[in-house]
């Protein structure tokens, strides 16, 4: 019997080589049917044109709409609520009566001063009847100095009586009319704090009310930001109830002291030619102006800002080749959702809005909108 012989040491390292050899040329040749990327392929980024701004905003706030003039309403004398006419909401006039007292007490008071004016008038009658006698007599050496100077001294007594007992009788007439509540101007009933049958005390609150006619808005703003805000400051207006409505209002009042809770000051804005879809209580956003407004800012989100060893910039899309470019810029003023910048920008130009720290220099990007869009550049 016979055997093949035996391989080599040559022929075994031949026959080991022949499949590497064979698994690298596949390699090579699945390597070379792949195709090359593309080294200019644009990348998608949130970007937008920037815009101009009037004025750097000072800052935005909630706020409520108000009346201009809001009081309570309340009796000038005291006594037991007898009747109510009119129900919070209501439209009043001017001159309508609104609530009444019992005027029992008031018409005993009006009478006695009545009666009490009534024997004035009649002594100064006989006073004056008399001073007219002694006068003439007087004159012609009929009575002595004395008895005329006594005339004299009735005469003047009964009239000053006769004064004294007048305005007691008005002074009536006026507590009795102060039983019923009269409105004093055009105006709306906000609230009400008595009911009929209750004795009041003279001043008690019976309603609240507000005039009709200027509006303004309330706001509360931080001790850390008041400094910002000066008497006749302008300011921009606009209500959720009213989105297709803005108006303007400037700053009328500012609260000399915080609030001892809020630690917040409260500033009045009276609204410009407001109108009667402005109701009370609207909730109102409220965007206040710088006092000194400069020209030529432009206005970014503060996602839109980056910066190069701690100095602001933004990245800019050349329109020419969409590629990007850093450009130093000037910050004006930080807001809670904004950037206000003075300078390295001008309005128009396309900037990134977002991911502004996953792009680089000369990046060729094709510039889209923001998935959101409140997101968007207001």
């Amino acid at each position: 019997m016979s055997y093949p012989p035996f391989p080599t040491l040559r022929g075994l390292a031949r026959h080991a080589w022949l499949p590497m050899a064979v698994s690298i040329s596949l390699v090579l040749q699945a390597g070379c049917s792949r195709k090359a990327p593309e080294a200019d392929a644009a990348v998608p980024v949130i970007a937008m044109p920037v815009q101009a701004t009037d004025g750097a905003v000072a800052g935005r706030f909630p706020g409520d709409v108000h009346a201009r003039y809001e009081m309570p309403l309340s009796f000038r004398v005291s006594g037991q609520l007898l009747e109510r006419y009119v129900d919070p909401g209501e439209q009043v006039k001017q001159g309508q009566a609104l609530a009444k007292l019992d005027p029992a007490d008031e018409n005993k008071q009006l009478a006695n001063a009545r009666a009490a004016l009534e024997a004035a008038e009649h002594r100064l009658v006989f006073a004056t009847q008399q001073h007219d006698r002694d006068d003439a007599q007087f004159k012609q050496n009929l009575i002595s100095q004395l008895q005329w100077q006594q005339t004299q001294d009735n005469y003047a007594s009964a009239l000053a009586g006769r004064d004294q007992a007048k305005q007691q009788y008005e002074l009536a007439q006026n507590q009795l009319r102060y039983t019923t509540l009269m409105a004093d101007h055009d105006g709306v009933i906000t609230s009400r704090q008595a009911d009929v049958g209750q004795v009041l005390a003279a001043g008690q609150q019976v309603f609240g009310f507000a005039w009709s006619g200027e509006r303004e808005v309330y706001v509360d703003v931080p001790e850390s930001r008041v400094d910002r805000i000066a008497i006749g400051q302008a300011a921009t207006v606009s209500l959720p109830a009213l989105p297709s409505h803005a108006y303007t209002a400037r700053v009328r009042e500012i609260s000399p002291a915080a609030d001892a809770q809020s630690h917040t000051y409260l500033v009045k804005l009276t609204v410009d030619h407001a109108d009667a879809s402005l109701q009370l209580g609207m909730t109102a956003d409220v965007s206040l102006q710088a006092a000194h407004a400069a020209e030529g800012m432009v206005k970014i989100p503060a996602t839109a800002l980056f910066h190069q060893d701690e100095h602001p910039a933004v990245w800019v899309v050349n329109p020419s080749d969409s590629k990007l470019a850093l450009r130093p810029v000037t910050v004006a003023r930080y807001g809670e959702r904004d950037v206000l910048l003075s300078d390295g920008l001008k309005a128009g130009e396309r900037i990134v809005m977002q991911g502004v720290h996953t792009v680089s220099v000369g990046e060729k990007v094709t510039p889209i909108a923001p998935p959101h869009a409140e997101d968007a550049p207001q």
